[in-house]
């Protein structure tokens, strides 16, 4: 099969196009044809040599694919309600920078009915990771308040419509005034920008001083003071990367005082099992809205696989609004 490797650590250009033997899926795993790979920060600092492989995973780049079920776990497809030729999207450990690709079968899912599979290999990364943390961990609930930092990022578009499918208010920050148009268009009711006005501020503004119950953040460092201070008594913060550093120093008396929970999380090396459980509800609860329109597929660019160092660079450039995909 053709594959996209990373040669050894450094810049987009160390990624290039190779042959590797086809992958075999073993029990509880299928097969995929891939046509269409997502593009993912996190790729990006893998082939930095900064976001480690976990293991008995693929050494190659790529966290979610769309195309066909070429092959697989008989039992295990007959279960997940699967057949050979199906169109699924899936969520994988890596390896996903390649035309064929293993996943498990409970990280899979049909492609929504309506979308090609450049549209559904835009989903998985950022709606399993969407889903876990807002709603999972941040317990967002209908008519609360969702703080989004970077709302243009592919994190950021998934959270802002889905959010506000589900009956919640969405502030959301961004780096220029066009991508905080683009954040409103989305369904956004506020986009603050955060180079030209102070969010923690505004965001008090917005809600009447009251603050957001939840913020999910991909900054970290010096934000998560900032954060803490505009969140509602009761809040939920949210850390999802850290972008702006590891470090950050609190007011702990906060903590107390209004019952704040500061959390986190990383998908990529948690359990098949949890991750099953995601998709099981992504499938009941999001894939309708996708399905009806509510919540669309924002993709920016779509690459030729062999240019993925391109779609890599322009991620690094910050000038995107959504997601990159490569086609195969």
């Amino acid at each position: 099969m053709k594959a996209i490797e990373i040669a050894s650590y450094g810049a987009p250009e160390v990624l290039r196009a190779v042959q590797r033997p086809d992958p075999v899926a073993g029990p509880g795993e299928l097969l995929i044809r891939v046509a269409a790979s997502g593009v993912n920060r996190p790729d990006v600092l893998q082939r930095k040599g900064l976001y480690p492989v976990p293991p008995g995973a693929s050494d190659l780049p790529g966290l979610e694919v769309a195309g066909t079920v070429a092959s697989g776990d008989a039992a295990a497809l007959a279960a997940a309600g699967l057949a050979i030729g199906d169109r699924v999207c899936a969520l994988v450990a890596g390896g996903g920078y390649a035309e064929l690709c293993v996943a498990p079968v409970g990280q899979c899912l049909p492609v929504p009915a309506g979308l090609t599979d450049i549209e559904a290999a835009s989903l998985p990364e950022t709606f399993f990771t969407v889903w876990s943390n807002v709603f999972e961990r941040g317990r967002l609930q209908p008519g609360e308040t969702l703080l989004v930092q970077g709302g243009t990022s592919g994190i950021g578009v998934t959270a802002i419509q889905v959010a506000k499918a589900a009956g919640a208010t969405v502030i959301a920050t961004a780096g220029s005034d066009d991508k905080c148009a683009a954040c409103t268009a989305l369904g956004a009711d506020h986009a603050v920008n955060y180079r030209s006005t102070d969010f923690a501020a505004e965001v008090k503004r917005l809600t009447g001083g009251r603050g957001a119950d939840v913020i999910l953040d991909m900054v970290a460092g010096d934000y998560v003071a900032r954060e803490m201070s505009c969140l509602a008594d009761d809040g939920r913060l949210v850390i999802i990367a850290v972008q702006g550093g590891t470090k950050a120093e609190i007011d702990a008396g906060q903590v107390l005082r209004r019952r704040l929970t500061v959390t986190g999380s990383t998908l990529r090396p948690r359990p098949v099992a949890f991750k099953s459980a995601i998709a099981q509800a992504l499938r009941g609860k999001v894939w309708p809205w996708l399905e009806a329109g509510r919540v669309k597929p924002v993709i920016f660019k779509v690459f030729p696989a062999a240019e993925a160092a391109a779609a890599h660079a322009l991620m690094e450039s910050n000038q995107h609004v959504g997601k990159l995909v490569l086609q195969w």
